[in-house]
């Protein structure tokens, strides 16, 4: 039987990079994906040297027209798929023009749906397709609603997707992480003393405390794209430390 393999798309840092780590540990053959030239060289240095690293746009059908045929000569076929790329650009709404929105939501939305489309026919048979959404989709965040429509576009599909692919035994759900401590979050643009105020705050609001770990988020994604998770679809999980829970 051969190994199973993984695409994570936006894999060369925080969750992304953690689950390509995790899943190559468990025996996956792993590529990923990213659009950064900073993260795609470290990724391309730092991971194991037989994790595939492929630069691609997840905004252009023609880069993941490339990347699906990368998939069918290196792997053949697909285990798991993870719809991972994404960025955020929280902004007031009087602040928003149309090409932030555009990025958006050609990013996060129309990016994660045709690369789903294009790889469809690579996988397998009781394969598993995890996307991450994000608590914003489903708490308020001011100046959070452009990226959070882009993720809830996202979150209202899976059901429907779970349903078109069970015939196939292809298992459709998502994860939402909370505050999790990553690359995006450390390279804002706000001061370190204003960050770390802004961190202490938000981990007050947390039943645990602190924020999550990427390895966090990586282990449930794992477990879904696992046998373990073989009767589980349709559902998102939300890895957040009980946020929410409070009053």
């Amino acid at each position: 039987m051969p190994e199973p393999a993984a695409l994570i798309t936006g894999g060369t840092s925080g969750i992304g990079r953690a689950t390509a780590e995790l899943l190559h540990e468990r025996g996956y053959r792993v590529m990923v994906t990213g659009r950064n030239p900073d993260t795609i060289a470290a990724a391309r240095k730092e991971l194991p040297e037989d994790v595939v690293v492929v630069q691609a746009d997840s905004r252009s059908l023609a880069d993941t027209d490339r990347l699906a045929e990368e998939v069918r000569t290196r792997f053949g076929e697909l285990t798991a798929l993870f719809l991972n790329a994404g960025v955020s650009r929280p902004a007031p709404l009087a602040s928003i023009d149309e090409a932030a929105y555009d990025e958006v939501f050609a990013t996060n939305t129309k990016g994660q749906f045709f690369t789903l489309q294009k790889t469809l026919p690579m996988l397998a048979e009781g394969a598993s397709v995890i996307v991450t959404v994000g608590i914003g989709a489903t708490r308020g965040m001011s100046g959070g609603s452009v990226t959070a429509g882009s993720r809830g576009a996202l979150l209202t599909m899976v059901p429907s997707l779970a349903m078109e692919l069970a015939p196939r035994r292809i298992r459709v759900n998502s994860v939402s992480p909370g505050a999790i401590d990553t690359p995006i979050w450390s390279k804002t643009d706000m001061p370190p003393e204003a960050r770390a105020e802004i961190t202490a705050a938000m981990s007050e609001t947390i039943p645990f405390g602190r924020f999550g770990t990427a390895r966090e988020v990586a282990e449930v994604v794992a477990f879904l794209a696992s046998d373990a998770a073989g009767y589980v679809t349709g559902q998102d999980i939300v890895v957040g430390g009980g946020i929410g829970l409070r009053a």
